[in-house]
Order: structure tokens, then sequence, then C-alpha cells
């Protein structure tokens, strides 16, 4: 005899049959499984290759004299004129070694590189967690067509939870109001499906890795 249920009848007698069915769990230990495998890179060397893999740029400086001969290669490579750093102490550290920078928002539309500190740097995807309450704000991070970001060694987590634990950590309950992670660039596919850097922020990212920030 023919059957003349339809395919959408079909579909729902089997799935009704399987909820009848009781079956052992197939994966009884799920929840208790690590969602990653153990890290047994060094945090430097994990955050290197991740940053990279999403076309961020990663330097690590033993002191101050390393970052600057850095900054000074940057800067004559890319031709930068319009440096701008609005954080007390990074314009403090870069005075100290008289690296010519802006410290206000003048000519801003004609920024060509933002220096700022972060919140932590996740190792575990190469990301960089910034927020709104250093003096850098959210402007610096995201108009100019160059990031620089400047981070200690201390700030150098394996995972998200371990960066928020540091906001926490630092801030008590007065938890900024932004928080950003930045992965790489900024990208988009949505024409034609072609990757293009730069789209709605910087084309380029430097995070800079300093050991001893003095």
């Amino acid at each position: 005899m023919r059957d003349n249920t339809t395919a959408k009848e079909q579909m729902l007698k089997k799935i009704r049959k399987a909820l009848l069915e009781k079956r052992e769990n197939p994966y009884p230990n799920l929840e208790d499984t690590p969602l990653y495998k153990k890290n047994i890179d060094e945090l430097e060397v994990l955050f290197a290759e991740q940053l990279t893999a999403v076309s961020g740029n990663f330097i690590f400086c033993e002191d101050g004299i390393d970052f600057i001969e850095n900054m000074l290669q940057l800067a004559d490579k890319f031709k930068w004129r319009k440096i701008y750093c609005w954080e007390p102490e990074l314009q403090h550290f870069l005075a100290k070694y008289e690296f010519p920078f802006y410290q206000t928002d003048k000519d801003f539309e004609q920024a060509e590189v933002g220096i700022t500190m972060c919140e932590a740097l996740v190792a575990r995807n190469g990301s960089v967690m910034v927020t709104n309450e250093g003096a850098a704000g959210r402007r610096l991070s995201i108009f100019p067509h160059h990031h620089i970001v400047i981070a200690r060694t201390s700030q150098l987590v394996l995972d998200l939870k371990d960066a928020f634990q540091l906001l926490k950590n630092k801030y008590g309950n007065q938890i900024p109001s932004m928080i950003s992670n930045i992965t790489g660039p900024s990208r988009t596919a949505d024409i034609e499906k072609t990757l293009v850097l730069g789209a709605h922020g910087p084309k380029e990212l430097f995070v800079f890795l300093i050991d001893d920030f003095s």
C-alpha cells in the first residue's frame, strides 16, 4: 500500500518516536570537560601567535629605550606625523625619551596614530581589553588609522574571565560603562565576501608588551 504521508509528517513522526525512546546520554561528562585544551605555552608566545593570526602586530620590548627605538622605526616606515597620546602616564613616558606627540585633540581629524594603554591582554584569542575609564576615552583607539597599545607584562592573562577579574580588582563596584575587546584591526567582508581591513576603525594594530615600563 502506498504511503501518502508528506515529508513533513514523516519527519515529525521520527521526532516523536525519538522523543519516546529513552537512550543513554552519549556525553555524560560533557559539562565537566574543559572548553579548551590545557595551555602549555608561555602567555607571551600564545598571545603573539593569536594576535598575528588576526593580522595584528606584536612587539616585545625589554624597556623604554627598546620601545622608543621600535617606535622610531615605525614612524619612519609609515611616515607618521600626527601621533596622539592623551593618558598622563604615557605622556610622561614618551616625554622622558623626547618622543614627539600631540597632547590635546587639536586637528584630531588628521590623526594618523593613537597611542593608548589597556586593561588587559587576553592570550587565548589575542585580544586587547580596553575601557573608557582612561584619559584616552573611546576615540583614540577607534579614529586614527593606526592604533598602538602599550601594556605591561602583568596585564597579560590567559582567558577573558581572568581579564574581567583584573577589572574587578582594579575598579571594584565602579566598573567602567564601556568595556571592549579589540581582536586585530577593524575588518569587514560585507562587500562580495572580500576581507577589507580598516573598514570601521584602525587598519593597523600594534601591541607593545614592555617588561620594564618606566
